[in-house]
């Protein structure tokens, strides 16, 4: 993950159950304006770095799901793209995971995930395969 957190979209509220400061450097929620998609676009962002003293996840995982003029919809894969770009470095592989149906979860019908081992590399296939 990037060594700095876009801290101005991040949510500070009391109210919030995903409040965070800077000091919880990557972790926490933000909503982030997608610049440059001709609309009203807010992604809605849950973020977490992986690090947990207590339960730790070797994990780095950025949930997203966006508002358009107010309603919840899923993202699209360029705003995908730009929620990876904004947590993740440009050439660092993350993955959106289709898990078997036995292990599926659905806490947010608009919601989608990046995902990122923090202990292994991610193997991707071939450039000609793709």
């Amino acid at each position: 993950m990037r060594a700095q957190a876009p801290d101005k979209y991040r949510l500070t509220l009391d109210d919030s159950p995903w409040a965070s400061t800077p000091a919880d450097g990557m972790n926490g929620a933000f909503d982030i304006p997608l610049k440059g998609m001709g609309h009203r676009v807010m992604a809605h962002c849950i973020v977490s770095d992986g690090f947990d003293p207590v339960t730790p996840v070797p994990w780095e995982h950025v949930s997203v799901h966006v508002y358009e003029y107010g309603r919840a919809r899923t993202p699209t894969w360029l705003e995908m793209c730009l929620v990876k770009d904004l947590f993740w470095e440009e050439e660092e592989c993350v993955i959106q995971y289709h898990p078997a149906k036995s292990e599926y979860v659905n806490c947010h019908p608009h919601v989608l995930h990046l995902w990122r081992p923090k202990d292994v590399p991610i193997p991707t296939p071939p450039k000609i395969c793709v």
